[in-house]
């Protein structure tokens, strides 16, 4: 099991928690209160900081069940937070639901998953290897 730092930076921050065993993600809470109209977003404060290590990163997802009783969601998901970032995280959320949406301090408004990555050496090449699929995408392998 990996060990993540976390940092509180402020007083009404929530330490996060995994909700099961099983659970890939561990729920994010906000550190304000907030209402976001229909059709709008927000960027809300969690008031942590991670200190992640060096060859993983942080994903910030939406919850499900937010997203179906009210329509409430992630933007620029997942989120990557970068194992060198020591800021402050954020949640970028949208309201598509029917109503405003009402935020309170301590309200699980997102998930985040600790993930391995790899960096890939980029290199330039004047060609590629040909596949059956090609350059065909968006709906081309059907819907």
């Amino acid at each position: 099991m990996a060990t993540l730092k976390v940092k509180k930076l402020s007083s009404k921050a929530v330490l996060p928690k995994y909700q099961s065993r099983g659970a890939a993600g561990f729920d994010l809470c906000s550190t304000e209160e907030l209402v976001i109209p229909v059709g709008r977003w927000a960027l809300i404060a969690t008031g942590l900081a991670f200190g992640i290590k060096r060859g993983y990163e942080i994903q910030i997802r939406p919850r499900s069940g937010l997203a179906l009783k009210y329509g409430f969601t992630i933007l620029n998901t997942p989120g990557t937070i970068d194992s060198d970032y020591r800021g402050e995280i954020k949640v970028i959320a949208m309201n598509f639901g029917e109503k405003d949406f009402r935020i309170k301090v301590g309200d699980r408004i997102a998930q985040a998953v600790l993930c391995k990555v790899k960096q890939a050496k980029i290199k330039e090449t004047a060609s590629l290897n040909k596949t059956k699929r090609g350059s065909c995408g968006f709906g081309s392998t059907g819907i």
